[in-house]
């Protein structure tokens, strides 16, 4: 069985939560004060700061917030998969930041990880609702993610399909960039009212 820890209750954090839950997984939530919510009362609870007990390691959180998560977790997240699901955007500007030109969250974020850590890049090109629906309009939503680390790849693949979604392997973790900028278009259109928050891209069977 999975074992999931996902770092951050917000509506990603708990639509993941829900996944896993409907795939049977063993999920981890942690906050700043280990408060239960009431979408998820069988999880376990945990403040920041607090053991991991999850296999996978979810970032639910804003990228400006993974300083202060590294700060807790940098060296204590051996032998884990780190799954990054962030999208970044200047809403002054609708552009991408200038530091991330180039790059992604995702490599960003393997560069200050030890060796022994695997980063995936998921759910970044997924809006929650449409995870918590698992349709997105007539098919079935579509996660697609992208890593170096093939164990960690197969159980998030199974944990995905286990909870009735598709699930796309894009490539190494070198294709994030490519799922950011996928992201980052969602964000866009939708902020500026082309799209609407629960719509998204999907692949056609």
């Amino acid at each position: 069985m999975t074992s999931i820890s996902i770092i951050g209750s917000g509506k990603m954090g708990l639509a993941i939560a829900n996944i896993a839950a409907l795939a049977g997984a063993d999920i981890q939530i942690v906050n700043r004060s280990a408060k239960p919510t009431k979408d998820h009362p069988d999880a376990r609870y945990a403040a920041l700061g607090d053991d991991l007990t999850g296999d996978l390691v979810v970032l639910a959180v804003p990228y400006g917030a993974y300083p202060n998560i590294l700060k807790h977790y940098r060296d204590r997240l051996g032998g884990k998969v780190v799954i990054d699901i962030a999208n970044t955007i200047d809403f002054t500007t609708y552009e991408q930041p200038e530091a991330l030109v180039g790059t992604s969250t995702a490599l960003e974020l393997a560069k200050q990880l030890p060796g022994d850590v695997a980063v995936l890049k998921a759910f970044n090109a997924n809006l929650a609702d449409t995870l918590i629906a698992r349709t997105n309009g007539t098919t079935a939503t579509t996660v697609l993610f992208a890593g170096d680390d093939a164990e960690g790849k197969i159980a998030l693949a199974d944990m995905l399909r286990a909870a009735g979604l598709r699930a796309v392997d894009v490539g190494p973790l070198q294709r994030s960039r490519q799922l950011e900028a996928i992201g980052f278009l969602q964000m866009v259109l939708a902020s500026s009212g082309k799209t609407r928050f629960e719509s998204g891209f999907t692949l056609l069977p």
